[in-house]
């Protein structure tokens, strides 16, 4: 089992940034995918960013050059850093682990952009 405990969400401006936190319960070694999805009142989850234990990260398209997506493997977390934050990126942030036959959800994070 793993836990993963997100943090960082609030409000902030258009233009601005953010810095979302998951950090995971117990160390994760080996082959995994660790990613963040978002969802929008009314939205399906949609992925946002990945990265695999190898360090390949992905993107969504909405986010690419905007968003960057990390890791600090000997803490097993992974951070999103949002720069030029649009009101459509409001949603509830999840980080999620593939781990083994398993995925792992954290419980979300409120992310709102607003003037």
């Amino acid at each position: 089992q793993v836990q993963l405990v997100e943090s960082g969400g609030g409000l902030v401006q258009p233009g601005g940034s953010l810095r979302l936190s998951c950090a995971a319960s117990r160390t994760i070694s080996g082959t995994y995918v660790m990613g963040w999805y978002r969802q929008a009142p009314g939205n399906e989850r949609e992925m946002v960013a990945g990265i695999i234990s190898g360090g390949q990260k992905s993107y969504a398209d909405t986010v690419k050059g905007r968003f960057t997506i990390s890791k600090e493997n000997g803490k097993s977390t992974v951070y999103l850093q949002m720069n030029s934050l649009k009101p459509e990126d409001t949603a509830v942030y999840y980080c999620k682990v593939r781990y083994g036959p398993a995925d792992y959800w954290g419980q979300g994070t409120q992310v709102a952009v607003s003037l």
